[in-house]
């Protein structure tokens, strides 16, 4: 075999060795967009299932009028928030949430009512939910934004038009009084 043929059978090798590296690479981080589009799908469902449990709460008559008031309109917030203002509505609700049950009293009082026991445990659900499905959506995004900062990615556009992907920040800790019963 001529030196010429084999060094150009060699670069073919090379290129088609580079070329299935980057289309793997590709493919990787397509699959990473598609688990943010599902983390953020489940985080969504959460954060609603959260409003909705809390609106029922605050409309059931368990509450007393003013804290009623107050997850309500929290709840509602969050509930109607456009995607720019998510995250503060989010975060105004779990506000709300832990000056509502900032004491085991306030739980009690809503257990003891009727229907109250399982409005709680609906309740403790989904606030423990949340911050499980928000931290599953970030790690998901740190994952995407690693391998999107690598020089390959950025050369070859491997994202292609996939905008940037961004964590949901928010205050997403439970209030005390429900986070220290289980469900």
């Amino acid at each position: 075999m001529p030196p010429v043929t084999a060094t150009l059978i060699w670069i073919l090798v090379a290129l088609v060795a580079v070329g299935l590296y980057l289309s793997w690479t590709a493919g990787r981080l397509d699959r990473l967009h598609a688990r943010i589009d599902a983390a953020r799908a489940a985080l969504d469902a959460q954060l609603l299932r959260r409003a909705s449990v809390t609106q029922e709460l605050a409309t059931s008559g368990v509450l007393d009028p003013a804290a009623s008031i107050v997850l309500y309109e929290a709840a509602h917030a969050a509930r109607q928030a456009e995607e720019d203002q998510r995250e503060v509505a989010e975060s105004e609700l779990s506000q709300a949430l832990r000056a509502v049950f900032a004491e085991v009293q306030q739980v009690e009082a809503v257990r003891e009512a009727p229907g109250g026991e399982e409005a709680a445990r609906e309740l403790t659900e989904a606030v423990r939910r949340v911050p499980m499905a928000r931290r599953f959506h970030n790690d998901a995004v740190g994952a995407a934004r690693r391998l999107r900062e690598h020089r390959k990615v950025r050369w070859f556009r491997l994202a292609g038009h996939a905008p940037f992907p961004m964590a949901f920040e928010m205050d997403d800790e439970p209030p005390a009084a429900l986070s220290d019963r289980p469900a």
